[in-house]
């Protein structure tokens, strides 16, 4: 998730403005030596399966969300990041929670920078945690999706300073596909996260001309080329390794666009990636903001064909023409002032509806969310449950939506005995 749309935005678009291009963090490594730990042969098992066949092999994924991508603050060494955004330590029971729940996949976003020198050598003590929590994985049965995570921001400088971020970009993932090269089909690299468009080139609200938004669609297809042929390039499993590209700021519509085309791969191993929450008045608002009404209600005929409308687009330009969807987030985050039933509705019907669709759901997660970072177990038993139960193809959606017309029944019948009008109280 972007975290600039969360309450840890104030920290991170501050720590923003300490992040440049042109220089590190300044939290250079002593040392450019990492060494990577031993994994065993399967491990490293490369096997033959199309990107689709990987994808549906996923089942139903979770975020590692606010952990090693957090950023900003007085952070100088690996667990003072990884903590700074209110994370425990990661620990091996933590990571094997996630396959004991019924998860197949666990994003891990990283932001790289925290611990880089001046010339882009991600620090060898970074590589080796990512690289500790990455095989805890692994070992669990999970598939892992590593990507730049943020990062502090650097993104936004591509316009200006393309040369330098693509030099900083091009270095990172030469060291990531060195680095965790090792591992097999287990772990999928994404190119980026939600940051893969620039407003001060185009956005939909202002206006700009179509040359513009075709100038800032190609320069984010020429990053995702860029990470195809770097990955690629570093050889061994890494020439099959199944990789996940970012779509237009990973929204829906815009990555569907014409415009949006995705990398030529000679491995033919490439699928898409957005994320979705949508109403993001339902989603990410936890009270009325000048931009809109909170919502503390889902589940009527129109949100469900908003809902529907989205993945069906998803599915025609992407699944229908040969190229595998991940939704890498989603899920109605802000859970404060709303009911469980309704979080737990609306995640659960978004999971069918990408389920269905051959479309792999990634839920957002962070410290208190819906995985206990403690006790290492879903803090809600019935919404796990019904992930497992569409996993094995029972229509939860209905029941869910079912439940929720009984409540506007009971509402509007209740109302009507009250006031003796009839009226509608949904």
């Amino acid at each position: 998730m972007d975290i600039r749309k969360t309450a840890a935005a104030v920290i991170a678009a501050s720590a923003c403005l300490l992040s440049s291009c042109g220089n590190g963090s300044g939290n250079a490594p002593e040392s450019t030596e990492a060494v990577q730990q031993e994994v065993p042969a399967s491990v490293g098992e490369m096997r033959d399966m199309t990107t689709q066949e990987i994808v549906k092999d996923m089942g139903m994924g979770i975020n590692l969300g606010n952990t090693f991508e957090a950023t900003g603050g007085s952070g100088s060494t690996v667990q003072s990041f990884e903590t700074m955004w209110g994370s425990p330590v990661v620990t091996q029971p933590l990571i094997q929670g996630y396959a004991d729940a019924g998860f197949g996949v666990m994003r891990l976003p990283v932001a790289w920078s925290n611990l880089m020198a001046e010339d882009y050598t991600i620090s060898p003590e970074l590589l080796a945690r990512v690289d500790e929590v990455t095989g805890w994985a692994v070992d669990s049965g999970l598939y892992v999706i590593m990507n730049i995570h943020w990062d502090g921001g650097w993104w936004e400088k591509f316009p200006t300073e393309k040369e330098e971020c693509m030099k900083k970009y091009t270095r990172v993932w030469e060291q990531l596909s060195e680095y965790y090269g090792k591992y097999g089909d287990k772990l999928m690299f994404e190119s980026l996260n939600e940051e893969g468009g620039w407003d001060s080139i185009w956005n939909r609200y202002s206006g700009t001309s179509g040359e513009d938004k075709e100038k800032s669609y190609a320069l984010l297809n020429e990053i995702n080329q860029k990470f195809v042929d770097i990955v690629r390039a570093s050889g061994g499993n890494n020439e099959k390794r199944h990789l996940l590209i970012a779509g237009y700021g990973t929204d829906i519509d815009l990555t569907c666009d014409e415009l949006f085309k995705m990398p030529e791969d000679p491995a033919g191993r490439c699928a898409v990636s957005v994320h979705y929450y949508t109403p993001s008045t339902l989603c990410i608002l936890e009270k009325d903001a000048s931009w809109g009404k909170a919502r503390k209600v889902w589940g009527n005929e129109k949100d469900v064909a908003e809902m529907e409308g989205y993945m069906d687009k998803l599915k025609a330009r992407f699944v229908d023409n040969g190229v595998p969807v991940i939704v890498g987030e989603y899920g109605c985050v802000a859970v404060k002032n709303k009911e469980n039933d309704v979080v737990r509705r609306f995640n659960l019907c978004a999971a069918q509806m990408m389920y269905t669709r051959d479309i792999c759901p990634v839920l957002w997660d962070i410290k208190g969310l819906f995985y206990d970072r403690y006790f290492f177990n879903m803090k809600d038993e019935e919404f796990m449950n019904g992930l497992k139960r569409i996993e094995a193809g029972e229509d939860v959606m209905s029941e869910e939506l079912a439940a929720y017309e009984k409540q506007r029944e009971e509402a509007r019948a209740e109302k009507e005995a009250e006031t003796g009008t009839g009226a509608d109280a949904a």
